[in-house]
């Protein structure tokens, strides 16, 4: 559990809001959850047909406390589960596709700066990427984006609420459609999300505090025992830190964002717990929009009607053999009361049978034609992946046997199907993946474990580019290209050497390795490759001067050494010669 210095809290010094304030954020949050249930209810109706045909688990059609009927089978209205396996392949490939545990998904930017750079500020922002994919690795991020997905291709609508955390940094979790009730911004972004949940005594009195409790749930907390387990009703709330009814209830103006419990039903006024966010703490990607509606469209919702028709005829073909394989019988009424066996190699006696009177026998021939039921059924089920995008995302088993399937061509077709559903990745993104990395960038600041800016860059924007296969499968390209013209400039120069003078080698290796996404700190910056090379010039410069001084040496050695005549040297001579 996180300390409270780690949480923000809401009331510096001790201060709480008063009695007054309280009563006011009860009663307004209070009316406007019951406001948002009005507005929801078409969308909870039309998510409890998705949840009974496609993912009945991840829905609550009441949230009632103390139901003990929550393990019971409630996928009764699934007979061919083509419609769920197909929402799960879909939800798997935007995980893949987007953000992948296994590969960078995104990249932090300030201005034309980025992490593939060789300056201070790429450096820096290299480190602050290492650090963020860790805090995304060790949490339980990837899980909670795992099931996002999977709730936004059936329902439309997906939330995470992102906590900060002592011991993980941040702390996911996934309100379940029925649970949630959203509201839009002016800028028609989701800026208001309420709900409703249970928790049991202990985890009531764990998190809230037995003195924040009503006085039931303090009767039963020190009851103890079997009390510890029951089940209480809580709203929770998130929303702008604004005024109402002239009151913001004691929370400090410098937080954006307010979050408030409370026991939704008891008739007090009292709140479990109030508390401020320095930024959006949710991600509410929605598949697609139309006009201000705060819940989206999903591919479930078109496929609704084949999921339905599937199980129909399912169910008809079912019956159909079960006609065919046990018909309904007709019987001589002497059998009445009479033991008779239909287990092949039984034997039923029947009197007069020798005089042509049957025994038993088919009400009616059953002929169905199953084999034209499967065949539409195959169709159905085949529309149905299509809908959910299936044949994007099955493209392995697309492939023509061979052996010599590259992962490069994997990647590139991976990536150009990923560009079909170019809208929706866009969406997520904006409403998903961005919001998510900027609230976990802000958690670890405040937190003090990302390194301290470079001077240059504090106080600017910074931007989230998302790295998408397709992008870098270009850059790959890229690389790939600068790669062969070294190449090609290396064997041109062992017949003219002058033709690397058409090349800049230094700018060719940073595109080079930004296209290969190679740390920042294998390519020098240039300060530091400038020094480097100034000092080689002052050894070589250096070494020529020795060299020099040794041959003028090595002459004057020579000279003395060569007789010219009368006693004399060359060097004599030479030296007489210049007197």
């Amino acid at each position: 559990m996180a300390p409270p210095a780690a949480l923000a809290a809401a009331f510096p010094d001790g201060a709480r809001p008063g009695p007054e304030a309280t009563i006011q954020l009860r009663r307004h949050v209070d009316g406007r959850l019951q406001g948002m249930r009005s507005y929801r209810y078409s969308w909870w109706t039309h998510w409890r047909e998705l949840a009974d045909f496609i993912l009945p688990r991840r829905y609550k059609w009441l949230i009632t406390p103390n139901q003990f009927a929550r393990g019971s089978p409630i996928n009764q209205h699934i007979i061919d589960s083509t419609g769920t396996i197909a929402a799960r392949t879909l939800a798997s490939g935007i995980m893949s596709g987007v953000s992948s545990p296994t590969r960078p998904w995104f990249k932090l930017k300030i201005g034309r700066t980025d992490s593939t750079q060789t300056s201070p500020s790429s450096l820096w922002l290299a480190d602050c990427e290492r650090i963020l994919y860790l805090i995304l690795k060790e949490s339980n991020f990837y899980n909670a984006v795992a099931v996002a997905y999977f709730d936004l291709v059936v329902f439309g609508t997906a939330v995470i609420i992102i906590y900060e955390n002592f011991e993980n940094v941040i702390n996911c979790q996934n309100p379940c459609a029925g649970e949630y009730f959203l509201e839009n911004s002016s800028t028609m972004e989701v800026n208001t999300l309420y709900r409703e949940f249970v928790l049991t005594v202990g985890q009531c009195v764990e998190k809230f505090g037995v003195e924040n409790c009503s006085p039931t749930v303090q009767a039963l907390y020190r009851t103890a025992s079997a009390s510890l387990s029951r089940e209480v009703l809580i709203a929770h709330a998130i929303e702008p830190n604004d005024d109402f009814a002239g009151s913001r209830a004691g929370l400090p103006k410098h937080f954006p964002f307010r979050e408030v419990y409370w026991e939704w039903g008891n008739a007090g006024d009292k709140v479990l717990r109030i508390r401020g966010f320095h930024e959006w703490p949710a991600a509410c990607p929605r598949w697609d929009l139309v006009s201000n509606d705060p819940y989206g469209r999903s591919p479930g919702m078109d496929a609704l009607p084949d999921i339905k028709q599937l199980q129909q005829e399912t169910r008809r073909k079912a019956q159909a053999i079960d006609k065919m394989v046990n018909p309904p019988m007709i019987a001589d009424v002497a059998l009445k009361n009479q033991p008779a066996s239909l287990l092949p190699g039984g034997v039923t006696y029947v009197p007069g049978f020798a005089q042509g009177r049957p025994g038993m026998a088919p009400v009616y021939q059953v002929i169905p034609p199953v084999n034209e039921i499967s065949a539409d059924i195959k169709e159905v089920q085949e529309r149905i992946k299509l809908i959910f995008f299936n044949n994007l995302f099955q493209m392995i088993s697309q492939f023509e046997p061979k052996s010599n399937i590259s992962a490069t061509e994997i990647d590139a077709r991976r990536s150009e199907q990923m560009v079909l559903i170019g809208p929706v990745l866009d969406r997520i993104d904006n409403e998903l993946l961005r919001p998510a990395i900027e609230r976990v960038f802000s958690v670890a600041a405040r937190a003090g474990i990302l390194p301290p800016a470079p001077p240059e860059i504090r106080g600017m924007p910074m931007e989230i580019e998302y790295v998408s296969m397709l992008s870098e499968a270009l850059a790959s390209n890229r690389g790939g290209s600068i790669e062969r013209l070294f190449s090609v400039v290396g064997n041109i120069a062992a017949i003219d050497p002058a033709a690397v003078d058409n090349v800049d080698f230094d700018f060719g290796l940073d595109k080079l390795a930004e296209s290969w996404n190679i740390d920042p700190r294998v390519i020098r910056s240039p300060e530091a490759l400038a020094e480097i090379r100034k000092a080689r010039a002052q050894q070589q410069q250096a070494a020529e001067q020795k060299q020099d001084m040794l041959a003028a040496t090595q002459g004057a050695k020579n000279l003395a050494q060569s007789p010219m005549g009368e006693g004399r040297n060359a060097l004599q001579t030479l030296a007489g010669g210049q007197t």
